[in-house]
């Protein structure tokens, strides 16, 4: 799984103290850019053929401002035209957040999904978790 450090915003957090729930999603977002650029190396949006299909999140403990967040990513599956990619976020050695997202390897202009080809596949490949 690839890691990345995220370092909390005083602003991403909330009246009760800790990060909103809102925040993950976009931290999410962020560590999925390897793979984005599986599809577009270099993140074109007029080249873009991906598509959130679902988008799942597990919250386990809350998460405080001043404390690192590692971001931990990797695929799960890999089917024929969309791939599913598992995340967790952990913050002083515990698991507070998980999230399992769908994406779909999709043409704008047609509306319809693509069949992953064979560098797709590799890359994503090289991703893959049992997490």
């Amino acid at each position: 799984m690839l890691e990345m450090q995220i370092q909390p915003r005083f602003q991403e957090t909330d009246a009760l103290g800790h990060i909103n729930n809102t925040v993950p999603a976009v931290w999410f977002e962020s560590a999925r850019d390897p793979l984005f650029r599986i599809f577009s190396p270099e993140l074109d949006v007029h080249n873009w053929h991906l598509i959130i299909a679902g988008y799942t999140v597990q919250f386990k403990r809350e998460l405080f401002y001043g404390q690192p967040v590692t971001i931990k990513t990797g695929v799960r599956r890999i089917g024929t035209s969309s791939f599913t990619v598992w995340q967790e976020a952990w913050q002083g050695g515990e698991l507070a957040v998980t999230a399992e997202t769908t994406l779909i390897h999709f043409d704008y202009r047609a509306r319809q999904s693509l069949p992953l080809s064979d560098a797709h596949r590799e890359g994503l490949r090289a991703w893959l978790t049992e997490s």
